[in-house]
């Protein structure tokens, strides 16, 4: 939670975009994604140390991660996406890093990984405090909505085409 406030406040928005010579952009991007077959291996004691490790990940791209909240089986982050890398490539560059990171220190049993594929939704300046409080009420907001019915209701408000086959099922599902 401490994390997640001291991002906030220091997010400097509408900043020139990247090295390029007069390019400015204003993009934000909360990303989704899960911990394969929606186990929940991240644990509270470690929660803190996974997210300051995925913060490291974004800032040495160059981006700014503007809020993080790793759940037991999910991750939602919120990020300030300058255009001199594609999101797919970032995301693929957090999952791959604290998969590794997760593995080379033992936190779980066998071999950890993220699930396939992330959700990505862009919101405007104005929306940015309602979506950095609703990453951080996680805990409130699974105590009422299961992760895949949050992820659903996404999916559903920003009329994202999707196919039911590829959405994230727990172990039992699959």
């Amino acid at each position: 939670m401490a994390l997640l406030t001291e991002l906030a406040s220091r997010v400097t928005l509408g900043e020139a975009g990247g090295d390029m010579a007069n390019t400015y952009t204003q993009i934000y991007i909360q990303v989704v994604f899960a911990v394969q077959a929606r186990q929940n291996l991240i644990r509270p004691e470690r929660k803190e140390e996974l997210q300051k490790y995925m913060t490291g990940i974004v800032t040495r791209q160059g981006q700014k991660l503007i809020a993080i909240h790793c759940m037991p089986d999910h991750t939602h982050l919120l990020i300030g996406l300058r255009p001199n890398i594609a999101l797919s490539d970032l995301v693929g560059d957090i999952k791959t890093g604290s998969t590794n990171h997760i593995n080379e220190h033992r936190w779980v049993p066998g071999r950890f990984s993220w699930q396939e594929g992330f959700g990505a939704f862009s919101y405007s300046h104005s929306q940015l405090k309602g979506v950095i409080d609703y990453i951080r009420d996680q805990v409130e907001h699974h105590s009422r909505k299961t992760f895949r019915q949050e992820y659903l209701a996404f999916l559903k408000k920003y009329e994202v085409p999707y196919d039911e086959r590829y959405i994230f099922k727990p172990l039992d599902e699959e």
